[in-house]
This record gives structure tokens, sequence and C-alpha cells, in this order.
């Protein structure tokens, strides 16, 4: 059978709001065919399918949706998180 999964994630080294990434990545058969990175905007697709859907879907609300994702997904826990990777003095 075919696979097809969505990956979502925050990438930080920092708690400053403009070195966080939220990317969202779409695979079919473990081959990467659209992703979506806050630091570029929109969807960019990798394989045939991949770029005709990435065009529709930056140009539909999906992508206007997404934008807003940084701040809903991954700044509210940035927060946390920096807090429990720090040392316990």
């Amino acid at each position: 059978g075919f696979r097809h999964y969505v990956v979502n994630s925050c990438e930080f080294n920092s708690s400053k709001r403009n070195a966080i990434e939220y990317t969202e990545s779409y695979y079919y058969n473990k081959l990467e065919s659209i992703r979506f990175s806050s630091s570029v905007g929109k969807y960019v697709g990798y394989t045939e399918h991949g770029i005709k859907s990435s065009e529709r879907w930056n140009n539909g609300p999906e992508a206007i949706f997404r934008r807003g994702e940084k701040e809903r997904y991954c700044l509210r826990t940035v927060g946390r998180d920096v807090e429990a990777a720090r040392p316990k003095s």
C-alpha cells in the first residue's frame, strides 16, 4: 500500500520570535511532495503533483491560514519548551 502523512514542526534555537520557523511537510511514499515554511510564507512543491497542488494552495485560503500557524502552533509552546530545556540551578 501507499502511505500519505503530514509532519508539522517548529524549529528554534532561541526564544526570539524571528528565529522560529514553522514547517508543514506532506509526504507520499517517503517522498516529500509539498512543504510550507513560515520563512518563505508559501507552499513549495517538490514533485509534479506537489507543484500543481502548491500553486493551487498558494492562491486559496490554505496559504493564508498557514501563515498564522507560526503564531498559533509554535509561539505558544516555545516559552514552555525553553524553560524545560534550561538547567535547574
